[in-house]
This record gives structure tokens, sequence and C-alpha cells, in this order.
């Protein structure tokens, strides 16, 4: 989840990319109805971004809105045509087992509220789609996977970037071989941060600060990138406790992940500058993306330097938003598993609480 001020700044985030999973195929038969989305959270995100990408999709729609505010759900729901019966809040959310129409629960709230809507939600008899990153900690996470597969239903976190057109082409031109052999990635993600007040420099609410928010696309970008789980993470942060906006949580911190192909990535987050910045470097030339995972404005350059500039041909969706939604509908609808589902959010989970073990005790944390 993410703020509105960081539109046209950065964002986004492991495993497989949806190049062969959201094949043409996939979207060729559309279902006998649209899937209907509830959308738990109006804020910058859950309102500013998701809820207007419903227009851009084949086999999904709003049909219900949960805030603590009733009057901003009363006008958004008027907005976009939601029944007075699709409004909820968080007192009388469990009630949304009794409305047929909601198929999917999209939960965009601060992330120490994941875990409880996402549970509530699958005891609501709901599929889940849930922002990144996807808990607190590798336990809640597990504790949303096991009560999804209770519930019989399924769990996707919202890596929007698998279905990103230039992450798409980057990643199929890296496994096509066409800059030879892997042997370095780096990528950078960060912004300037000057909201004191918000959520995401509370602990308690983020989990963190800059790694938990921005790291996330470094830690996926390396490993969809590289088709690779890391072995092994070497961590450092480098926060100044003076600045009032890090009293709780880190600035910068920068991580190492070798790979057992012997791939090495040097990764780095902050919130005291903009960046977003993905390079794969090969024996035989170099993928860049500047910006990478932004809204929009990302390029692609591929051979040697920044002289072949790439555009890519359309991703699985109208935009990576309507991809993302429509993949977990169909998924949905074809009883198969999410190309980025929950056990995706906890691999991610457990390798950034040892980024951060490694950052606390200097040293090298290997990875199970």
């Amino acid at each position: 989840m993410i703020d509105l001020n960081r539109r046209g700044l950065v964002l986004a985030a492991g495993g497989a990319l949806a190049a062969s999973a959201v094949g043409s195929s996939v979207w060729a038969a559309a279902p006998e109805r649209k899937l209907g989305y509830a959308i738990v959270g109006l804020g910058g995100y859950g309102l500013g971004i998701i809820i207007p990408q419903f227009k851009n999709c084949q086999h999904s729609k709003l049909v219900a809105v949960v805030s603590g505010d009733p009057v901003k759900a009363k006008k958004v729901a008027a907005e976009y045509g939601v029944p007075e019966t699709g409004i909820y809040d968080y007192n009388n959310y469990d009630s949304i087992k009794n409305n047929p129409d909601i198929d999917i629960v999209y939960v965009c709230l601060p992330v120490s509220m994941h875990a409880e809507y996402t549970i509530r939600a699958a005891k609501a008899g709901k599929h889940v789609l849930c922002e990144k990153p996807m808990a607190l900690s590798s336990a809640e996470c597990e504790s949303m996977i096991a009560a999804c597969k209770q519930a019989g239903k399924k769990l996707m976190i919202g890596y929007r970037c698998h279905f990103e057109p230039y992450n798409l082409e980057a990643r199929r031109r890296a496994r096509a071989g066409e800059i030879g052999k892997l042997r370095y990635f780096r990528s950078e993600h960060g912004f300037n941060f000057n909201n004191p007040t918000a959520w995401r420099l509370k602990k308690a609410m983020s989990g963190g600060g800059s790694l938990m928010d921005m790291g996330i696309y470094a830690l996926q970008a390396a490993r969809y990138m590289t088709a690779e789980e890391p072995i092994s993470v070497y961590a450092r942060e480098t926060t100044d406790k003076s600045d009032p906006r890090f009293r709780e949580v880190e600035d910068m911190i920068e991580f190492q992940l070798e790979f057992p192909s012997g791939v090495i990535a040097s990764c780095m987050s902050m919130y005291s500058a903009n960046q977003n910045h993905i390079l794969l470097m090969g024996d035989k030339g170099r993928i860049e993306l500047e910006p990478g995972t932004s809204y929009n404005g990302n390029r692609l350059w591929v051979g040697n330097g920044r002289s072949n500039e790439i555009t890519p041909p359309p991703g699985p969706g109208a935009t990576q938003w309507a991809g993302q939604l429509d993949h977990m509908a169909q998924c949905v609808i074809q009883d198969r598993q999410p190309i980025v589902a929950g056990e995706e959010g906890l691999r991610d989970m457990r390798i950034i609480e040892a980024i951060y073990k490694s950052a606390r005790e200097q040293k090298r944390i290997a990875l199970r």
C-alpha cells in the first residue's frame, strides 16, 4: 500500500513473473460474470489507485467498500456505483459473508492490519488479495496462509510489477541469454519521505522503515530477475536517529544477497533520497531499468550502456493493476494458484527478517 504523493516516484515489487502464467490463452474466454471485489481501506492506494482501475478490467468489478469513515465510504460508493448494501465498516466487516456479490477482498490497509483482515475475510468465505509487504512477520504470514487454506480460499499478494510490461520484458530477455551469463544484479529503491506523522514511520503499524516499504521492490526484483532464491544475506543500516522521521524506523539499509549460481545482488532502500533503479550485468552485456518499478514512465535499455532503448510489448492487462486484479479473478474462476500467492509474500518476509538480523548483528546470515 502506498501514498498518493508517491505516484510518480517509485514502487513496486518475488517468484515467477506473469509472462508465461498470464499468457493470451488465459484471457481469451470471458467468464459469465465479472467477479466482485470489496476494497478494504480507502486511503491513498485503495481509493486513489486501485478503485479507478476497475474500468480497465475484463473480469473484475467493484461491488463493496470497507472504511472507518462512513461519509467517505458513502461518497465513494455513490461515485463508483456501489449499492448501499456494499458499504461496510471495520465493526461489521465480518458480515461480508452474507453478500454473495463479493468474491474477493482486497486488503489495502497499514501492514499491521493485513493479517487480521485477511484472516477475517477467509473466515467469511472470501478469496483475498493483500497488499505488500504481506504482514509484520513471517509468523503472521504463516497464519494468513493457514487461514485461507483452511477456508479453501485463494490468497494473492499485491506484487504489481509481475504484471508490468518493462519488468516482464527485462526478465524475458535475461532468461533468453541476451546478456550472457548473469554475474551481478543491483537495485536501489527509495524516496524522500517528508511526512513525519505518516503511519509508515510508526514501527507498530509498518513493521519497519524503508526496507519494508521500498526495499521489498529491490528484493523482489533480485529474486524474479535471477529466478533464484538467495542462500545468504549481509546487511548494514545507516540512520540518523536525530532526524525526527527516524525515531522508530530505519532510513537507509543496504543488503547483499548471494545466489546459488554465484550471482551477487547489491540492493539498497532509503527514505532520504529518490531512486528507482534495476541493473543486471551479464558477461555479454547489461539490462537496465530506470525508473524500473514506477507507476508510469519506466524505461528499459539492453546491450551496452544506454544506446539501445527498448519499448516492450503490452502486458497482460490494460494496466499493471488491471492485470493484477483480473489475474486473481481468473485464478478463482479456473481454480489455480496465483503467480504471487501467499507463499511468495512469506518468502520475502523471511528474507527481510534475515536482513534486519544481519544489520543488527553485523554478520552474514545463511538463509534456509
